[in-house]
This record gives C-alpha cells, sequence and structure tokens, in this order.
C-alpha cells in the first residue's frame, strides 16, 4: 500500500508498505529519521515517542497505514533549521542526555508538556514522563532539562 503524510513540514510518501507495518519502521526505515527509537514495541518505553495530529503517541503502537494522510512530528523536526528547540538544547546543557536512546523520546513527550502547560510542577514533569523509561540517568538532569526549557519559554512568551 502507498502511505502519504505529511512529516515535519513536508509532504512525504512511502510505497510498498506492508500491512501492520508500524509508523515507527516508516519513519526510521523509509523516510530515514532514526530520532524515534525502536526499543520494546509495545509501547512500555517511550523510545519511539512523536507527534500524531498534535498527540504525542508511540508510533510503534500506530500502524503506517493509519497515519495516511496524517501530520507527524518527530523530534527532528522540533528544530528549526539548525537551531535546536529549547528543550534539545535544554537537555543538552542539562546534562540529561546519556546514552542517548531514550532522550528524543523524551524530549518529544516533554515538549508536549510545556506547550500545554508552561509552569510544571514536579509532580506533572513525572506524571507527563511517566510513560518514558529511562536506564542511564536518576531523571533529576532530566527534570533540570525540563524546567531550564520551561522558564526559557516562559522568558521568550515575556519578551
Amino acid at each position: 500500500m502507498r502511505v502519504t503524510l505529511t512529516v515535519n513540514g513536508a509532504l512525504e510518501t512511502a510505497d510498498d508498505v506492508r500491512p501492520g507495518e508500524s509508523l515507527l519502521a516508516l519513519l526510521r526505515e523509509r523516510l530515514s529519521l532514526p530520532g524515534a527509537k525502536n526499543a520494546c514495541e509495545q509501547g512500555e518505553c517511550g523510545s519511539c515517542t512523536v507527534y500524531l495530529d498534535g498527540e504525542t503517541v508511540c508510533s510503534c503502537l500506530v500502524a503506517a497505514g493509519q497515519a495516511e494522510g496524517r501530520d507527524v512530528r518527530t523530534v527532528e523536526g522540533l528544530a528549526t533549521g539548525s537551531r535546536l528547540d529549547d528543550m534539545q538544547e535544554a537537555f543538552v546543557e542539562a546534562g540529561a542526555v546519556q546514552c542517548g536512546f531514550c532522550t528524543p523520546g523524551l524530549i518529544v513527550q516533554a515538549h508536549n508538556l510545556i506547550e500545554h502547560n508552561a509552569h510544571p510542577s514536579d509532580a506533572e514533569i513525572r506524571e507527563a514522563l511517566a510513560g518514558n523509561l529511562c536506564r542511564c540517568t536518576g531523571y533529576e538532569k532530566i527534570l533540570d532539562a525540563v524546567r531550564l526549557a520551561a522558564e526559557r519559554r516562559r522568558a521568550e512568551v515575556t519578551e
């Protein structure tokens, strides 16, 4: 089957998509967007989190065919040209990136949080990121990154 969708603002078409092929596989293997990671393939770890029509989803659980005509935004699509998004920059600056495997999914989910809540409490950050697992950090640097990005986003709005 042919699947046509918008990915990070660009219209994309993939031919010969197999029945049951995931959106994650389509993004990584057909569209050469390696940001979303393939880990559990069960929607348990959050490493493959992307936006689908403005809502975050585990792309391993979405059939590629379900994305027909829809809008997908990946971690690569958060940047504007060569300028990283505030959340991407904050993860680097706060030292929230270790092995990097979980990082793209965490960044997308944290980005979604501060898009909807400019002043998240620590409890709200933890709740928003509860579906994203990290084996390398103690999560404190991740919390620091989300706080930093939220602070910067608020400062941009008041300028």
